[in-house]
């Protein structure tokens, strides 16, 4: 089975990097062993994919993204995508029916000394606004483990690889540019550290640099 999840770590990076020829900027941070939190606007299924393809392989192998359940173990193939390929930390998004807090689950993995990849828009963006309002676990988080990095990184392309609703890829060059790393103050509250970490992010978007030039 290792070997098997290692094959396929492989194809899914070799694959990624065909459609994609996505490049790492990290414009903020080194691609340096610690324990981070990489939080990223969300706009397709794919998007810790490349986030993960661009990890050094050192790195690579101690991060996990964090994803829902109900979409990652609807089938055999995407359980095995998720759980062993790449060791998602899977969050029960129904409210009604989940046994555990999903903060609760994230600070174990956190714990176990993984880093993680977190989306705190909370669903994927189809609307025309570069990033939906953040949801408060990111700051729950923080809270919780405030010694971690949280690193933003930004995602550029990848919606027009696969728009949604699209099954077939179109081969654009994408990109992910990952900022300074932010802190929750101690003294701050949620709506205020949301808004930074928000700006942060909106920061690396490149149109948000051609807005600036």
């Amino acid at each position: 089975m290792r070997f098997l999840t290692q094959i396929a770590a492989m194809a899914i990076v070799l694959f990624a990097r065909l459609i994609t020829a996505v490049r790492g900027i990290w414009q903020g941070a080194e691609p340096v062993p610690r324990q981070r939190i990489y939080f990223a606007n969300h706009a397709s299924h794919g998007d810790f994919i490349l986030i993960w393809t661009v990890l050094p392989p050192r790195l690579r192998r101690s991060t996990r993204p964090v994803a829902g359940a109900d979409y990652w173990l609807k089938t055999s193939l995407r359980r095995f995508i998720g759980c062993d390929v790449f060791k998602a930390v899977l969050i029960d998004r129904n409210r009604e029916s989940r046994e555990r807090d999903p903060i609760e689950v994230m600070v174990e993995a956190l714990d176990g000394g993984a880093s993680l990849i977190v989306f705190p828009e909370g669903t994927r963006n189809g609307t025309d606004a570069p990033l939906l309002p953040f949801k408060s676990g990111l700051y729950h988080l923080a809270k919780a483990r405030p010694t971690v990095e949280l690193v933003p990184v930004w995602i550029d392309n990848l919606n027009r690889v696969m728009p949604k609703g699209e099954f077939v890829p179109v081969p654009l060059i994408c990109t992910v540019t990952f900022g300074a790393p932010v802190r929750v103050d101690s003294s701050e509250d949620k709506e205020a550290f949301l808004e930074r970490a928000r700006n942060a992010l909106l920061a690396l978007s490149p149109k948000s640099s051609e807005v600036r030039a």
